[in-house]
């Protein structure tokens, strides 16, 4: 599995399923709980991927501890989910 690479002031992973729906799936999964944490990810779906890249827009666009717990849950989702 990929891990989260911190570059150019941003956070970036992409996570890999099976088939787009699944990548669909879990994006919508997650979604409410991002919604939670109020702090929005950069993602772009194409097919059975997707490229998140987090940094923190109130911060002055660096990356921050909002980020790190965002991308936390995301890879506990992402377990999950699997």
């Amino acid at each position: 599995m990929e891990i989260w690479k911190e570059e150019n002031n941003r956070l970036t992973k992409t996570f890999i399923f099976k088939n787009f729906l699944d990548a669909t799936r879990w994006m919508f999964d997650v979604s409410e709980k991002i919604e939670e944490l109020n702090h929005h990810p950069n993602w772009q779906n194409v097919y059975n991927k997707v490229h998140v890249e987090l940094c923190t827009h109130d911060a002055g666009n660096i990356v921050t501890e909002k980020d790190y717990k965002l991308a936390e849950l995301l890879d506990s989702t992402f377990a999950e989910f699997r």
